[in-house]
């Protein structure tokens, strides 16, 4: 059997596009694409699903096409008409069952030197140009292990708005192995994953994960879960949905056993690639622990960046004789205890690590809060000067970079509460004569003391307070009521 696939690989190999047409529309796969992404499928057709009819199918267009005898096709192809370069490429197809099998696409072999030498032995075809590769952005908490599927474009197949586009392929036991004996991040998923990444088809630049629309995707039997739309509160806005990898993992079979996946998609005149990794999921403490590892700049290097923040300019007509740095993250308005910024940044302010990391493991925006600029993971910087600083001036909440490099503490001025001159005055107090006592006119500093009314007392006419004064002289042995002060020169009415 093993003979029959590598004879069946050589043969498609030689097929024309005709060829190769003709034999994906016998097993019911799409016909259209390049002859690179023909010459794909049909191998993964060989490599998969090579059924007896499949490689009598296979044998019947080769004998059609270079017109030989049944007996010679038995044969294995002459050697003489393959490069050393397409022997060594070949050789990696008869691992097939242990190394082909972790990835369908296989856009980086050199397809001319694979058919080149078939063609009515003209030699090598003149070198083609290869289509550029569609690349995504690196993702900070994905760690990709293997590249199961390269980004492959999602192509229509009719008119339709709806579109389904199905993928096989199957896992290595030693990529099943890294899924089982992966940790749990919570119940149910592990830190290992099989992640579908879709993306603008666009070789430019790196493309950052963007979803069609109507997207679902469907693992064997069951369809996976998808991330929803963003509600938005401002009207007029459409809802945005957070694009990320989806996890594919809990519904895949865990075993040698080939796995399907079909992406339906909405077909509206923008192209869309898909890829397949196998990646390790990170937390945000994990990162945090990478950045501490191999992210912290010198005291000596951020003190050199201070100086050449404040350095003298001579075309300036301001000279900038300090710069003031907030303790204080502007994320959580709480003190810094790992005070970072981006490399990108022009400012000196810093941020918290650990509640920047936190935040976009939730959300993934990576703008930094202070200069709303773009602030990556791998430009992302621990101060270390800021983080002496820390240490060093637990009082403060603001410090200023001096010229020379140095700082100095920024304390808040407290309002300068001068004691009293005069006695307290106490409410409620038992003194009958409702005023407290007055010491000499000239207090300690020489300053005369300003007079204190009780104002828990009532104010009245000075004709009630005499007509109380009277009765209180009739009756001594009565209760005594309140004694009511008399306002001297000096005193201010409390009504």
């Amino acid at each position: 059997m093993a003979a029959e696939l590598v004879e069946a690989k050589n043969m498609v190999m030689s097929f024309r596009v005709s060829d190769l047409q003709m034999l994906l529309g016998f097993v019911g796969r799409s016909k259209s694409g390049l002859k690179h992404e023909l010459v794909t499928r049909a191998l993964q057709l060989v490599q998969f699903d090579c059924s007896p009819e499949v490689f009598k199918k296979i044998k019947e267009l080769y004998e059609t096409r270079y017109a030989k005898k049944s007996s010679e096709v038995t044969q294995p192809q002459p050697q003489p008409h393959r490069s050393p370069e397409a022997l060594s490429i070949h050789s990696s197809y008869d691992r097939g069952s242990t190394v082909a099998r972790t990835s369908i696409s296989t856009t980086n072999i050199d397809y001319p030197v694979l058919y080149g030498k078939y063609l009515n032995g003209l030699g090598r075809l003149p070198p083609k140009v290869a289509k550029p590769e569609v690349r995504l952005v690196k993702l900070p908490f994905y760690t990709t292990l293997d590249e199961l599927l390269k980004p492959t474009e999602l192509v229509p197949q009719n008119n339709e708005k709806l579109q389904e586009s199905p993928c096989i392929f199957a896992l290595t036991p030693r990529q099943v192995e890294l899924i089982r004996n992966s940790r749990e991040l919570q119940p149910g998923v592990k830190s290992v994953q099989v992640v579908l990444r879709i993306c603008y088809t666009d070789s430019s630049s790196p493309q950052e994960d963007q979803y069609p629309p109507n997207i679902a995707v469907k693992v064997n039997h069951s369809y996976c879960s998808v991330p929803g739309y963003y509600p938005s509160n401002k009207p007029g806005v459409e809802p945005k949905r957070p694009c990320r990898p989806i996890n594919l993992t809990h519904l895949m079979y865990l075993s040698a056993a080939t796995n399907r996946i079909t992406v339906t998609w909405g077909n509206y005149g923008k192209s869309y690639s898909v890829g397949l990794y196998l990646v390790r999921q990170m937390t945000s403490a994990e990162l945090l622990q990478r950045l501490k590892t191999i992210g912290i700049k010198h005291p000596e290097l951020c003190k050199a960046l201070v100086k050449e923040k404040l350095r003298l300019d001579p075309d300036s007509e301001i000279a900038t004789t300090g710069v003031r740095v907030s303790l204080i993250c502007p994320l959580v308005k709480m003190r810094l205890s790992v005070p970072c910024r981006a490399e990108t940044c022009a400012h000196l302010q810093c941020f918290d690590a650990v509640f920047y990391l936190q935040m976009n493991e939730k959300k993934p925006t990576w703008m930094c809060p202070v200069c709303d600029k773009p602030a990556p993971y791998d430009q992302l910087i621990i101060d270390g000067l800021l983080s002496k600083i820390l240490t060093e001036c637990e009082d403060a909440d603001e410090i200023e970079y001096l010229v020379d490099g140095s700082w100095c503490p920024i304390r808040a001025e407290k309002e300068r509460s001068c004691s009293p001159q005069c006695p307290i005055l106490v409410l409620g107090s038992s003194d009958v004569n409702g005023l407290l006592p007055t010491p000499n006119g000239n207090g300690e500093n020489g300053k005369a003391t300003a007079d204190v009314v009780d104002l828990t007392l009532d104010s009245s006419s000075s004709e009630e307070e005499e007509e109380e004064d009277e009765e209180e002289d009739d009756d001594d042995e009565g209760p005594q009521p309140k004694r009511r002060c008399t306002y001297e020169k000096g005193l201010v009415s409390a009504c």
